[in-house]
Protein backbone atom coordinates (compact mmCIF):
# COMPACT_ATOMS: atom_id res chain seq x y z
CA UNK A 1 0.00 0.00 0.00
CA UNK A 2 1.14 3.64 -0.56
CA UNK A 3 1.24 6.47 1.49
CA UNK A 4 -0.38 8.42 -1.00
CA UNK A 5 -4.07 8.29 -3.00
CA UNK A 6 -5.13 9.70 -5.77
CA UNK A 7 -9.46 10.57 -5.80
CA UNK A 8 -10.68 10.84 -9.29
CA UNK A 9 -14.85 10.84 -9.35
CA UNK A 10 -16.27 9.59 -12.63
CA UNK A 11 -19.78 10.27 -14.60
CA UNK A 12 -18.96 8.97 -17.66
CA UNK A 13 -15.45 8.46 -18.00
CA UNK A 14 -15.16 4.85 -19.78
CA UNK A 15 -13.41 6.47 -22.80
CA UNK A 16 -10.67 8.07 -20.57
CA UNK A 17 -10.17 5.79 -17.13
CA UNK A 18 -8.59 2.74 -17.99
CA UNK A 19 -5.87 5.10 -19.75
CA UNK A 20 -5.60 7.30 -16.81
CA UNK A 21 -4.81 4.59 -14.56
CA UNK A 22 -2.27 2.92 -16.94
CA UNK A 23 -0.71 6.65 -16.41
CA UNK A 24 -0.48 6.93 -13.48
CA UNK A 25 0.81 3.47 -12.39
CA UNK A 26 3.30 4.17 -14.43
CA UNK A 27 4.82 7.03 -12.55
CA UNK A 28 7.79 7.05 -10.40
CA UNK A 29 6.13 7.72 -7.64
CA UNK A 30 3.67 4.89 -6.38
CA UNK A 31 0.09 6.22 -6.06
CA UNK A 32 -2.93 4.43 -5.19
CA UNK A 33 -6.18 5.23 -7.51
CA UNK A 34 -9.87 5.46 -5.53
CA UNK A 35 -12.35 5.85 -8.17
CA UNK A 36 -15.57 7.57 -6.61
CA UNK A 37 -18.36 6.92 -9.66
CA UNK A 38 -21.76 8.15 -9.77
CA UNK A 39 -23.52 5.49 -11.65
CA UNK A 40 -22.20 6.11 -14.62
CA UNK A 41 -24.24 4.48 -17.54
CA UNK A 42 -21.58 4.10 -19.75
CA UNK A 43 -20.13 1.27 -17.89
CA UNK A 44 -17.17 3.47 -15.90
CA UNK A 45 -17.49 1.79 -12.73
CA UNK A 46 -17.81 -1.83 -14.43
CA UNK A 47 -14.80 -1.27 -16.07
CA UNK A 48 -12.92 0.01 -12.85
CA UNK A 49 -13.88 -3.01 -11.38
CA UNK A 50 -12.85 -5.04 -13.87
CA UNK A 51 -9.30 -3.00 -13.50
CA UNK A 52 -9.53 -3.97 -9.58
CA UNK A 53 -8.83 -7.80 -10.06
CA UNK A 54 -5.17 -6.94 -11.50
CA UNK A 55 -4.60 -4.34 -8.83
CA UNK A 56 -6.50 -5.30 -5.68
CA UNK A 57 -4.27 -3.57 -3.36
CA UNK A 58 -3.65 -0.60 -5.60
CA UNK A 59 -7.71 0.43 -7.16
CA UNK A 60 -10.30 1.34 -5.06
CA UNK A 61 -14.02 2.16 -5.83
CA UNK A 62 -16.84 3.69 -4.40
CA UNK A 63 -19.91 3.36 -6.52
CA UNK A 64 -23.28 5.62 -5.30
CA UNK A 65 -26.62 5.84 -6.22
CA UNK A 66 -26.78 8.73 -8.90
CA UNK A 67 -25.20 11.98 -10.03
CA UNK A 68 -24.70 13.77 -7.12
CA UNK A 69 -22.28 16.53 -7.16
CA UNK A 70 -18.59 17.04 -6.91
CA UNK A 71 -18.06 18.24 -3.56
CA UNK A 72 -19.76 15.17 -2.11
CA UNK A 73 -17.79 12.65 -4.83
CA UNK A 74 -14.50 14.53 -2.89
CA UNK A 75 -15.69 14.30 0.79
CA UNK A 76 -17.04 10.55 0.24
CA UNK A 77 -13.02 10.15 -1.13
CA UNK A 78 -11.58 12.14 1.43
CA UNK A 79 -13.20 10.25 4.53
CA UNK A 80 -12.14 7.08 2.50
CA UNK A 81 -8.48 7.92 2.75
CA UNK A 82 -8.70 9.03 5.84
CA UNK A 83 -10.15 5.86 7.26
CA UNK A 84 -7.41 3.88 5.47
CA UNK A 85 -4.27 6.00 6.33
CA UNK A 86 -3.06 7.70 3.77
CA UNK A 87 -1.03 10.65 4.22
CA UNK A 88 -0.73 13.01 1.35
CA UNK A 89 -4.26 12.62 -0.48
CA UNK A 90 -4.44 14.08 -4.41
CA UNK A 91 -8.00 15.62 -6.28
CA UNK A 92 -7.71 14.78 -9.88
CA UNK A 93 -9.93 15.09 -12.93
CA UNK A 94 -10.64 11.68 -15.04
CA UNK A 95 -10.02 13.44 -18.86
CA UNK A 96 -6.71 14.28 -19.02
CA UNK A 97 -6.99 17.62 -18.71
CA UNK A 98 -4.21 17.04 -15.60
CA UNK A 99 -1.52 15.95 -16.67
CA UNK A 100 -0.65 13.07 -14.51
CA UNK A 101 3.23 13.40 -14.27
CA UNK A 102 2.52 16.81 -12.95
CA UNK A 103 1.56 14.22 -9.92
CA UNK A 104 4.76 13.59 -9.05
CA UNK A 105 5.59 17.75 -8.48
CA UNK A 106 2.45 18.01 -6.06
CA UNK A 107 3.68 14.94 -4.30
CA UNK A 108 7.38 16.42 -3.63
CA UNK A 109 6.14 19.84 -3.00
CA UNK A 110 4.44 18.90 -0.07
CA UNK A 111 6.72 15.97 1.11
CA UNK A 112 10.12 17.54 0.57
CA UNK A 113 9.08 21.01 0.95
CA UNK A 114 6.58 20.86 3.29
CA UNK A 115 3.49 22.33 2.26
CA UNK A 116 0.38 21.00 3.29
CA UNK A 117 -1.45 21.64 0.16
CA UNK A 118 0.01 21.87 -3.35
CA UNK A 119 -2.24 23.29 -6.18
CA UNK A 120 -1.56 22.55 -9.93
CA UNK A 121 -2.39 26.20 -11.03
CA UNK A 122 -3.54 27.42 -13.98
CA UNK A 123 -2.66 30.93 -13.43
CA UNK A 124 -0.13 31.28 -11.33
CA UNK A 125 2.34 32.12 -14.30
CA UNK A 126 0.17 34.22 -16.91
CA UNK A 127 -2.50 32.04 -18.01
CA UNK A 128 -1.38 28.07 -19.04
CA UNK A 129 -4.76 26.80 -20.75
CA UNK A 130 -5.04 24.66 -23.84
CA UNK A 131 -7.83 24.40 -26.61
CA UNK A 132 -10.25 26.58 -24.51
CA UNK A 133 -12.19 29.14 -26.30
CA UNK A 134 -11.06 32.23 -25.09
CA UNK A 135 -14.79 33.78 -23.63
CA UNK A 136 -14.32 30.36 -20.98
CA UNK A 137 -10.74 31.39 -20.10
CA UNK A 138 -11.66 34.67 -19.42
CA UNK A 139 -14.25 33.38 -17.17
CA UNK A 140 -12.18 30.90 -15.10
CA UNK A 141 -9.03 33.18 -14.65
CA UNK A 142 -11.60 36.49 -13.93
CA UNK A 143 -13.57 33.91 -11.39
CA UNK A 144 -10.18 34.01 -9.27
CA UNK A 145 -9.49 37.35 -9.53
CA UNK A 146 -12.40 38.19 -8.12
CA UNK A 147 -11.93 35.27 -5.32
CA UNK A 148 -9.22 36.98 -4.36
CA UNK A 149 -10.62 40.15 -4.29
CA UNK A 150 -13.68 38.95 -1.99
CA UNK A 151 -11.41 36.74 0.00
CA UNK A 152 -8.40 38.00 0.17
CA UNK A 153 -7.07 34.66 -0.31
CA UNK A 154 -3.58 34.80 -1.85
CA UNK A 155 -4.27 31.85 -4.33
CA UNK A 156 -4.28 32.59 -7.90
CA UNK A 157 -6.15 29.42 -9.39
CA UNK A 158 -9.09 29.58 -6.75
CA UNK A 159 -11.41 26.90 -9.03
CA UNK A 160 -8.31 24.43 -9.56
CA UNK A 161 -9.12 20.94 -8.99
CA UNK A 162 -6.19 19.63 -9.33
CA UNK A 163 -4.04 18.86 -5.64
CA UNK A 164 -2.24 16.86 -2.87
CA UNK A 165 -3.94 17.47 0.81
CA UNK A 166 -1.88 16.27 3.86
CA UNK A 167 -3.77 14.54 5.43
CA UNK A 168 -3.97 17.13 8.28
CA UNK A 169 -5.47 19.20 6.44
CA UNK A 170 -8.41 17.20 5.61
CA UNK A 171 -8.39 15.79 9.38
CA UNK A 172 -8.94 19.54 10.86
CA UNK A 173 -11.81 21.00 7.91
CA UNK A 174 -15.13 19.61 9.32
CA UNK A 175 -15.52 17.50 5.83
CA UNK A 176 -19.09 17.41 6.56
CA UNK A 177 -20.13 21.19 6.86
CA UNK A 178 -18.39 21.89 3.47
CA UNK A 179 -21.52 23.60 1.78
CA UNK A 180 -21.01 23.84 -1.69
CA UNK A 181 -21.17 20.82 -4.24
CA UNK A 182 -19.92 22.22 -7.33
CA UNK A 183 -16.73 23.82 -8.43
CA UNK A 184 -17.91 26.21 -5.31
CA UNK A 185 -16.49 23.32 -3.57
CA UNK A 186 -12.96 23.95 -4.75
CA UNK A 187 -13.04 27.65 -3.83
CA UNK A 188 -14.25 26.61 -0.52
CA UNK A 189 -11.70 23.98 0.38
CA UNK A 190 -8.66 26.55 -0.38
CA UNK A 191 -10.23 28.79 1.30
CA UNK A 192 -11.08 26.83 4.62
CA UNK A 193 -7.26 25.20 4.58
CA UNK A 194 -5.99 28.81 4.29
CA UNK A 195 -7.79 30.17 7.29
CA UNK A 196 -6.68 27.49 9.51
CA UNK A 197 -3.21 28.57 8.89
CA UNK A 198 -2.04 25.67 6.74
CA UNK A 199 1.01 26.20 4.18
CA UNK A 200 -0.35 26.53 0.59
CA UNK A 201 1.78 26.52 -2.33
CA UNK A 202 0.46 27.18 -6.37
CA UNK A 203 2.76 25.18 -8.56
CA UNK A 204 2.19 25.55 -12.73
CA UNK A 205 0.58 23.42 -14.83
CA UNK A 206 -0.66 23.39 -18.35
CA UNK A 207 -4.01 22.43 -18.26
CA UNK A 208 -5.63 20.61 -21.55
CA UNK A 209 -9.08 20.62 -22.55
CA UNK A 210 -10.50 17.47 -22.81
CA UNK A 211 -10.11 15.27 -25.79
CA UNK A 212 -12.72 12.09 -25.56
CA UNK A 213 -16.33 13.00 -23.84
CA UNK A 214 -17.83 15.91 -22.14
CA UNK A 215 -17.78 18.67 -20.07
CA UNK A 216 -19.39 18.55 -16.93
CA UNK A 217 -19.40 22.47 -16.58
CA UNK A 218 -22.99 24.52 -16.80
CA UNK A 219 -24.45 27.98 -15.73
CA UNK A 220 -25.31 26.23 -12.04
CA UNK A 221 -22.04 25.51 -11.26
CA UNK A 222 -20.87 28.76 -12.11
CA UNK A 223 -23.18 30.87 -10.58
CA UNK A 224 -23.29 28.87 -7.21
CA UNK A 225 -19.43 29.70 -7.31
CA UNK A 226 -20.32 33.63 -7.78
CA UNK A 227 -22.91 34.07 -5.01
CA UNK A 228 -21.00 31.46 -2.78
CA UNK A 229 -18.24 33.52 -2.32
CA UNK A 230 -19.65 36.35 -1.00
CA UNK A 231 -21.82 34.34 1.52
CA UNK A 232 -18.98 32.22 2.35
CA UNK A 233 -16.39 35.40 3.20
CA UNK A 234 -19.79 36.66 5.28
CA UNK A 235 -19.90 33.29 7.77
CA UNK A 236 -16.35 33.86 7.70
CA UNK A 237 -16.14 36.79 10.15
CA UNK A 238 -18.59 35.01 12.67
CA UNK A 239 -16.08 31.99 13.19
CA UNK A 240 -13.30 31.17 14.65
CA UNK A 241 -10.72 29.02 13.18
CA UNK A 242 -8.45 27.27 15.11
CA UNK A 243 -6.78 23.66 14.58
CA UNK A 244 -8.08 20.85 16.83
CA UNK A 245 -5.85 18.23 18.84
CA UNK A 246 -5.65 14.66 16.22
CA UNK A 247 -5.81 11.72 18.37
CA UNK A 248 -4.06 9.19 17.08
CA UNK A 249 -7.07 7.48 15.73
CA UNK A 250 -6.88 10.48 13.03
CA UNK A 251 -10.20 12.09 14.77
CA UNK A 252 -10.61 15.35 16.13
CA UNK A 253 -10.56 15.29 19.99
CA UNK A 254 -11.92 19.07 20.08
CA UNK A 255 -12.59 22.23 18.49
Amino acid sequence: MSNSIVIIPTYNERENIAALISSIFSLPVTFDILIVDDNSPDGTGDLVEEMQKGYPERIHLIRRTGKLGLGTAYISGFHYALNHRYDYIFEMDADFSHNPEDLVRLYRTCVNEGYDLAIGSRYVQGVNVVNWPINRVLVSYFASVYVQLVTGMPVKDATAGFKCYHKSVLQTIELDKIRFVGYAFQIEMKFTAWMYGFKIKEIPIIFTERIRGESKMSSKIFWEAFTGVIRMKIRSLFRKYHRPVINQTGSRESD
